[in-house]
């Protein structure tokens, strides 16, 4: 299959359709992490207001989203969030050039470092980050959790 999707920066009527595509593409986890993953609890009003915290950019073909990652401006990096690719669109490039856009943007706004955030669960994801020039930055533990369950990457631009 031929990748075809234009990736552009989310606005505040793709609210609606974003929600949907975090669910769909973290459906997969779902009884599978420990905490359960929050992409199933993002509504389009959640979703509007991460979008006013920094934005998102979206992989696009003739109107249909197959993809999407939210970004937050930091102090001292670009939080990058949320990358996910509907099932049906995987293994063509998109979460690469999903992140090369987030990459770009720290760049724009002057910051040379980019983070995010890998449950400890998901080692197939560790390595696939790697391969985009990730490395350790810190351990995280979330709330109401006595041991890290996730990583902190960081890629310095």
């Amino acid at each position: 299959m031929v990748d075809r999707s234009q990736i552009r920066e989310a606005v505040p009527g793709d609210a609606a359709r974003l929600s949907q595509v975090l669910r769909e593409a973290f459906e997969e986890y779902r009884g599978r992490l420990d905490p359960p993953s929050s992409a199933h609890d993002k509504t389009e009003a959640v979703v509007t207001r991460e979008l006013q915290d920094g934005g998102a950019f979206v992989a696009e073909e003739d109107g249909v989203l197959h993809g999407c990652v939210f970004f937050h401006p930091k102090a001292d990096h670009v939080y990058l969030d949320r990358l996910a690719v509907l099932p049906a669109f995987r293994g063509q490039g998109l979460s690469l050039r999903l992140m090369e856009a987030v990459e770009a943007r720290a760049r724009e706004l002057g910051h040379s470092r980019v983070r995010l955030s890998v449950r400890l669960a998901l080692e197939s994801h560790h390595a696939w980050y790697a391969r985009q020039g990730y490395g350790f930055h810190s351990h995280g533990t979330h709330a109401g959790y006595a041991s890290p369950t996730f990583l902190v990457l960081e890629k310095t631009l």
